[in-house]
Parts: C-alpha cells; sequence; structure tokens
C-alpha cells in the first residue's frame, strides 16, 4: 500500500502512511470518479455528430451541452478536492517525521556518520517526499491501471481501435522503463552532489573571518566553483534524460491519436463506424495514455522521493529511536563515579582515554590537567553522553546515563565547551537553553551565579539582546561567560567546563571561581580541565592526564606536589629514586 508504489507498512514511514489509510482510499475512489467523468467529453461528441447533427436538433444539443457541463464541474470540484488531499497527507507525514528526522541527523553527528557532506540529506530526502505527495505524479499513478479501462471502451467502439491503443500503450510505458533507467544513476549522483556542495558552502560561511584573514577566500570560493559545476553537469544530465524521453513521449501521443482518428476515419469509410467515433475515440485514446504521459514527467520528483524513502527508512532502521523507560529516575543528588573508564571517538577504533577511575561527592570539585592530546576532551565528552564508553561504567548514583531520557540527562547536566557555541535568539533565550518555560527569576540566578549579570544589563538590550548567529554579536568573554551562565542554569548537579578561563580577563576568572564554589555549596559536583592553574583554586582534587591515561587522582594539594616536584637529575647518584612518575613533566606550568 503506498501511493508512490514503493512501500509497504513494515517500514516506518510506511506504518506512518497507513495512518492515512482512509485518506489514501478516498483518492482512489476519486481517481476512479474523476476516470468514469472523462467519458463525458468522448459520450458528448459522439451524440453531436450521430444525433444532433442528422436531426438539427437545438434543443437536444443544448440539453446534452449542459449535461456535460455539469459533468466538468464534478470534475474540477473532485480533481480539486483529490489534490488537496494529496497536499495533506504529505504535510501531515512532514510534521508527523520530521522530528525523528532531525532527531537522526543528530544521532548520525554524535556517531560521526554525518549524513551527506552537510549531514543535511535527510532533511531534504523528506522535503522530496513531501514535494511528490503534492505534484500531480501520485495522481498520474493512480490514474494508470484506468489505462485498462479506457483501452476497453475503445476495443467496444472496435477492436481495431482498441488494438492501435493497446499497441500505443506498449510504446509508452516503453519511454516510461526507458526513463528509469535513464534517470536512476544521475538522480543519486544530483543528491550526492547537492549534499558536499551545500556542506562547502556553509562552512565557507561559517568561516569567513579565517579564510579572510589567512587570503583563502578566492581558493575556497574556486574549490566551491569546481563542485558547482560537477552538480550543474549531473543536473543538465538529469533533466536533459527526462526532458527528451518525455518530450518523445508526448509526440508520440499526438501521433497516435492522429493514427487512431486514422484508423476511425477508415473504418467510418469502410462503414463499420459512424462519423462520432473518430472523434470519441481520439479523446478517449488521449486519455487513456495521459496518465503515462503525466507520470514520465514527474518521473524525476518520483525517483528523488524514492530514493529518499529507501534512504530514510535505512536511517530509521540502523537510528531506532529510544524506548520510552517505564521508570523515570530522579535527578542524581549523590556521586559520579568512574570505572575503568576506556574512550573513543564514535566510528573510530582508536582509544584515545583509558584506565580512568574515580569518584567524586556532592560538594566536591575536580580538576582534569595534563600536556595536550592527554585525552582531557575525551573524558569531557564521555561525561556528557557525547562519546561512547568502549569499556568500563560512567555512573550518577549508582545509575549509567542511558538509564536516563537524553532531555532529562542533559537537564542536571551543565556543560560549556572550548568553543562556546551560541545559538541565534536572545542572550535570556541562550541561558535558559530556549526552555519556553523558564522564568525570569531563573535566568537571572543563572546569570548571577555566573557573575555575568552586571554585564548583560549593560548590554544595547539586556537580557533582551540577540547574540547572532552563534553569537557573532558578542566577544568571545562574553560568549564565554554567557555559556557559564547557560551551564548553571537551574542548578545542575554536575557541571563540567572545558578549559572555561581561556578567553577571561581577571573579573571573569574571579566569577568562575565564585561559580564553582557555588556548585559546590549547593550539593553539586563541578569538573574543570584547564591548562591556567588559576581555574583550579576551587577545586577540591586533581586528576592528571598523559597520553591518554590517568597517572595521578586525589587532592588537589597532593597530586599538585607530586606533579610539580622537579625532575631528578641527570647527575644524581645512581641510588637515587629512577621511577617514572608524573612529576617527570615537560612544561609542567602549562599542564596545570
Amino acid at each position: 500500500m503506498s501511493v508512490l508504489g514503493f512501500a509497504d507498512g513494515t517500514t516506518r514511514i510506511g506504518a506512518a502512511l497507513a495512518r492515512y489509510r482512509t485518506a489514501i482510499v478516498t483518492v482512489a475512489v476519486l481517481s476512479a470518479i474523476l476516470n468514469v467523468l472523462v467519458l463525458a467529453g468522448s459520450i458528448y461528441m459522439m451524440l453531436v455528430y450521430d444525433s444532433v447533427l442528422p436531426s438539427h436538433s437545438l434543443p437536444t444539443l443544448f440539453s446534452l451541452l449542459a449535461m456535460v457541463a455539469v459533468v466538468y464541474v464534478f470534475q474540477g470540484v473532485f480533481d480539486a478536492m483529490r489534490t488537496r488531499i494529496l497536499t495533506d497527507v504529505g504535510s501531515a507525514l512532514d510534521q508527523e517525521l520530521a522530528p525523528e528526522v532531525q532527531r537522526m541527523m543528530s544521532a548520525a553527528a554524535l556517531k560521526g556518520h554525518r549524513a551527506g557532506g552537510d549531514g543535511m540529506t535527510p532533511m531534504r530526502d523528506l522535503d522530496q517526499i513531501r514535494s511528490f505527495m503534492s505534484s500531480g505524479g501520485p495522481a498520474a499513478l493512480l490514474d494508470l491501471p484506468w489505462i485498462l479501462f479506457f483501452l476497453a471502451i475503445l476495443t467496444m467502439l472496435h477492436i481495431w481501435l482498441g488494438v492501435t491503443a493497446l499497441a500505443g500503450a506498449i510504446v509508452m510505458i516503453g519511454f516510461t522503463f526507458l526513463t528509469e533507467r535513464a534517470t536512476k544513476k544521475p538522480s543519486r549522483l544530483v543528491g550526492q552532489i547537492v549534499a558536499w556542495r551545500s556542506g562547502m558552502a556553509e562552512s565557507n560561511l561559517r568561516h569567513a573571518e579565517v579564510l579572510t584573514a589567512l587570503g583563502m577566500q578566492r581558493r575556497m570560493r574556486d574549490r566551491w566553483v569546481a563542485v558547482n559545476q560537477h552538480h550543474l553537469a549531473a543536473q543538465d544530465r538529469l533533466s536533459r534524460a527526462v526532458g527528451s524521453i518525455g518530450g518523445a513521449s508526448r509526440i508520440f501521443r499526438l501521433f497516435l491519436q492522429s493514427l487512431i482518428l486514422t484508423v476511425g476515419a477508415l473504418l467510418v469509410i469502410d462503414g463499420k463506424a459512424s462519423g462520432g467515433v473518430i472523434f470519441a475515440s481520439s479523446i478517449l485514446s488521449g486519455r487513456a495514455l495521459a496518465p503515462i504521459d503525466t507520470a514520465i514527467a514527474n518521473w524525476k520528483g518520483f525517483t528523488a522521493a524514492r530514493t529518499g524513502w529507501h534512504r530514510l527508512n535505512s536511517m530509521f532502521t540502523h537510528l531506532p529511536a529510544p524506548a520510552d523507560g517505564n521508570v523515570v529516575l530522579p535527578a542524581p543528588t549523590r556521586e559520579l563515579s568512574v570505572d575503568q573508564l576506556a574512550i573513543a571517538p564514535p566510528g573510530v577504533e582508536r582509544v584515545t582515554a583509558q584506565g580512568l577511575t574515580f569518584r567524586l561527592a556532592a560538594g566536591e570539585a575536580m580538576g582534569v590537567i595534563g600536556p595536550s592530546a592527554a585525552g582531557k576532551t575525551s573524558l569531557a565528552r564521555a561525561l556528557i553522553g557525547v562519546w561512547p564508553a568502549v569499556r568500563g561504567t560512567i555512573r550518577l548514583d549508582g545509575a549509567t546515563p542511558d538509564q536516563w531520557d537524553a532531555d532529562a540527562f542533559g537537564a542536571f547536566l551543565g556543560y560549556l565547551p572550548q568553543t562556546v557555541e551560541l545559538l541565534e535568539g536572545t542572550v535570556a533565550q541562550n541561558i535558559a537553553r530556549f526552555d519556553d518555560g523558564a522564568t525570569s527569576d531563573e535566568v537571572i540566578a543563572a546569570a548571577t551565579a555566573a557573575g555575568v549579570h552586571d554585564m548583560i544589563v549593560k548590554l544595547p538590550g539586556g537580557y533582551d539582546t540577540p547574540v547572532g548567529a552563534e553569537g557573532a554579536q558578542l566577544s568571545a568573554g562574553q560568549r564565554q561567560r554567557i555559556g557559564l551562565a547557560r551551564a548553571l542554569f537551574r542548578d545542575p548537579f554536575v557541571v563540567l567546563l572545558d578549559e572555561p578561563n581561556s578567553n577571561l580577563d581577571a573579573a571573569g576568572e574571579d566569577a568562575l571561581a565564585a561559580a564553582i564554589a557555588g556548585v559546590r555549596g549547593r550539593g553539586g559536583i563541578a569538573i574543570v580541565i584547564a591548562h591556567r592553574p588559576s581555574a583550579l583554586a576551587q577545586v577540591s582534587h586533581v586528576l592528571f592526564m598523559r597520553d591518554g591515561r590517568m597517572e595521578a587522582f586525589g587532592p588537589r594539594d597532593e597530586v599538585m606536589s607530586r606533579i610539580m616536584k622537579p625532575p631528578t637529575p641527570l647527575n644524581a647518584p645512581l641510588d637515587a629514586p629512577t621511577r617514572r612518575g608524573p612529576q617527570a613533566v615537560s612544561g609542567v606550568e602549562n599542564a596545570a
């Protein structure tokens, strides 16, 4: 069951479409009525030539005209109803699947598998399905079986009319299969190139400042132009294939109508048919083959929708929606424990951090330090749930993160990444994580906890100041401090800050220290990844990492004294300790 002709109820999209079975059946019934009403024109033509003209009866002529006019009115109404229903089904299908498609796009990105060059291919696939549903394609597909009905009517008029129309239908169907074969590969290629073209354009726009500063604008523009040329060439091949075959199909259909007129004329000359049969057969043959012509004209959209249909169903299979749990766990309040944790980036077998074991209780804070490429950011991404654990566990009050719904887990987690990404909207919306139910008191409380309230009220619009795309209207320091307020919104239990003082001045660092102390004071857990020692003033514990491994964990002063201990001199006595420990770190001041 499917208007598209390639779905079934066992697929996710097929199951969604099955819920509109009544609407699809209604469309099929309307198509049947419309195809029967089409006979009115042929019957009217036959009666005019065979009854009105010989009798010269004007009342009969006007009566027939009135009846056929009523039929045409009903045709117009039913055709509009069919189009409206298909459009509504397409829109409803889009509304139902769009949230899941967005979820899959995010899940694919988190797993390191962006769908296409810009990751937007699933959304375009859904757009293609909706657009096809709203076009004349589905109606043409529903009208295709009625070709046999019109061929039967033509055969009833005379066998040779039916045979001629049947031969023409076979040729037209051949054009349809030729269109399928000619457009399958170009259509797939166009879809791939469109994704890469959009991805490259979006990347050039996002990095406009860097490209300008480094004199790379022209080179990157030339790269995009080269991809765009491939896109135009592929699009041209697809359009030529559809256009040339569609043009040949339309010309053949016109010729076929003339051929049927000729056959009808021969039958009239031979005394085997009336004059009205000539024109009626021409109209009927044109109507019989019109769905094939329309299907060929809409084949480009049909192919794109079918490709998108299969691609989306494949994604639904490989990225199923998480099952809703019967038991909703409360927010954690006691501890965070990590046991023998090993981490690898999504889709990559190389482990970037391993052997991590530590425990933090409510009211404690941990600083994570170490040289570059030590695995600190890998740990952060695992703790917030975006990178999977290859081995080991992360537990909050004894439960693993996957026992909570993703949004529920994010509600009691505060995160400030290295590169702060604000979303287009106001300062208040960003702090409130775009929660429409957030109150002004909650937003101001988060800003106050981050020590950024006074800075915000001095902005041109205060909390209602637009931040621009990716926070472009704010300085790096302002973005970082607003990002800190967002991390502290509604007092999350775990607050993870990845290099939170990289863009802060002295006042900002004081506010950061106060924020960490505030998290500890209310019974939360703070984790601070830092290269500058000033960020560690308020932590109770320190985790030292190097080469993806944990080399020390414990109270801050104890660990810091160990790693800050000067290395053993080269001319030390032979009986001096030679065990290589965390104190032998090059550039430890920076690492700390």
